[in-house]
């Protein structure tokens, strides 16, 4: 408790920026998805109060999210009825609790770090390039958008051609002087002032852009509706309430209610984990999430929100990053980001209304800047090109595709190179070449040997020259492919017609000669016999 008091100074200015960015995407993605607009609202009240109070991250913002869009739409569509939707989201988050308790979490610890820089910095790209449209008055695509294709037919890029028919004065101006605003907002003079540690930009830029839009009122200057933040606005409390939906449990036998509940339990536990190690990975403090009872947290919240007449919720990446690059230090910014979104929906709808979707173009610019930052890049280079090649792909398959295609790609290059190095290195080579009688090769066999090791194992035994003593020494080896084994047994054989004695050492024993069947029962690792003997004989 001590934690969550000493850090309110960070966490309450935090919890207001993660506030703004919140309406817009909840709207934008409640709109992508063909739901009521307010389910949007729903489901990011619940993601920051009930996920929040559950979830074990510190930093770690839930809410809807872009990347479960397209299967929302369709489930609705397919369904029948938004109501019977409710009702999958409410199987999904029990689906999804079981996951925790299972501990299916564990599957989050295999990502590699190259790809889970490779996502922020694409979600940075992304955010900085779909942002530009909203800035210059152009928001004929939703907010939230992260596919590259658009539901206005356009993708990234061709909208940046599109965007020029539409322009809007009065955004431009309001888009850069928030850009200006938060520039300053950066220099370090302006962090050496006390009340401007406080006040934080996005706020001013916020503030700003309100008076703006409500000068421009009546003058050319003036936003459209679309180009503002668009809440529904309830007459009264009561008319409040009525915006909630409940679910249809009359279906509860339709087979169909639970294949998309379980589908979206599926994607929604996979987009949570990888932003949950990405956003441990963004913490400035290095603190490391539980994932299991992330996942039961998160499967609390969709229950919840099921049950009230909220989208899916999954922990998000564009949120999160915004709470940690904002100061957030503990999960109270998430909490109290739920509680603000609460009050505001009920209480100040038409205030929200009045923010331009320019002035929170101009604070996501900077988010996405501070992911994709040039730094990070010469980081990753400077690292090795099997770090580097696996965080460009999963760059640009993040940008041409959308979150969860990049990461499978990304992935499938980090495995790529996994197996790369394997393949070139099944085995330690140790040789005394002696040029009298005793011509010695050892081969010391690692913990692990696959199929992989097939080719180069077979060529590098085939290479030894006539008259050697062959030492392959297993004695840490614990797992080996039954390929590897016949290879071994073939050359053993084939050793007796070219004068090689081949010896043995098996797991945890001493050298003896015996049959490689009865040794290998376990495994091969890494250098290049051939080059290294080809060496030696040079």
């Amino acid at each position: 408790m001590n934690t969550y008091l000493k850090n309110l100074k960070n966490d309450l200015p935090a919890s207001l920026i993660v506030f703004l960015v919140a309406v817009p995407l909840c709207l934008g993605i409640a709109l992508a998805s063909g739901a009521p607009l307010f389910s949007g609202i729903i489901a990011g009240i619940v993601g920051g109060i009930v996920v929040g109070a559950f979830s074990g991250s510190q930093l770690g913002v839930s809410g809807p999210a872009a990347g479960l869009a397209v299967i929302v739409l369709t489930a609705i569509q397919d369904l029948g009825a938004f109501d019977i939707f409710l009702l999958a989201v409410v199987v999904a988050g029990v689906f999804q609790f079981l996951l925790g308790v299972l501990r299916a979490g564990i599957i989050g610890y295999y990502f590699p770090s190259s790809v889970i820089k490779g996502m922020l910095a694409g979600i940075g790209v992304i955010i900085f390039l779909k942002q530009i449209p909203h800035a210059l008055g152009y928001d004929k695509n939703y907010e939230g958008s992260l596919a590259f294709a658009q539901n206005d037919g356009h993708n990234t890029f061709s909208q940046l051609y599109y965007m020029l028919d539409g322009l809007s004065i009065g955004a431009i101006i309001i888009s850069t002087l928030s850009i200006g605003i938060l520039i300053l907002w950066e220099q370090k003079f302006m962090k050496n002032i006390s009340i401007f540690k406080l006040i934080q930009g996005p706020l001013v830029v916020v503030a700003l852009g309100i008076i703006l839009n409500l000068m421009f009122i009546g003058s050319n200057f003036s936003l459209k509706p679309d180009q503002v933040v668009s809440i529904p606005v309830a007459d009264s409390i009561s008319g409040f309430f009525n915006l909630f939906t409940f679910p249809d449990f009359s279906h509860w036998n339709n087979p169909q209610v639970y294949i998309v509940g379980i589908t979206l339990a599926i994607v929604a536990s996979l987009e949570t984990l990888l932003c949950l190690e990405a956003t441990d990975n963004l913490d400035p403090m290095k603190r490391v999430t539980p994932a299991n009872q992330e996942l039961r947290a998160q499967g609390i919240g969709n229950l919840v929100s099921g049950l009230i007449g909220g989208l899916p919720v999954t922990q998000v990446i564009v949120r999160s990053s915004t709470n940690i690059l904002s100061g957030g230090k503990t999960k109270v910014s998430a909490i109290v980001h739920g509680i603000i979104l609460l009050i505001s929906a009920m209480l100040i709808p038409a205030v929200l209304n009045l923010i331009p979707l320019s002035a929170l173009a101009a604070i996501l610019f900077l988010v996405g800047y501070k992911l994709a930052r040039p730094s990070l890049f010469k980081e990753m280079y400077k690292s090795g090109m099997r770090n580097f090649i696996p965080f460009i792909v999963t760059i640009l398959a993040i940008v041409f595709t959308d979150l969860l295609v990049g990461i499978g790609v990304g992935m499938a290059v980090a495995i790529f190179f996994v197996l790369y190095d394997n393949y070139q290195k099944p085995f330690l080579f140790e040789k005394d070449l002696d040029f009298g009688e005793n011509k010695t090769v050892n081969i010391k066999l690692s913990e692990d040997v696959t199929f992989l090791h097939k080719a180069n194992i077979k060529r590098a035994l085939n290479i030894i020259p006539d008259n050697y003593h062959v030492i392959i020494n297993a004695a840490d080896s614990i797992n080996i492919h039954n390929d590897v084994i016949e290879i071994i047994e073939e050359f053993e054989i084939n050793a007796k017609e070219r004068n090689i004695t081949v010896e043995i050492i098996e797991r945890n024993q001493k050298s003896i000669d015996v049959s490689p069947m009865k040794v290998l029962e376990n495994s091969i690792v890494a250098l290049d016999l051939e080059k290294t003997l080809s060496r030696s004989m040079n």
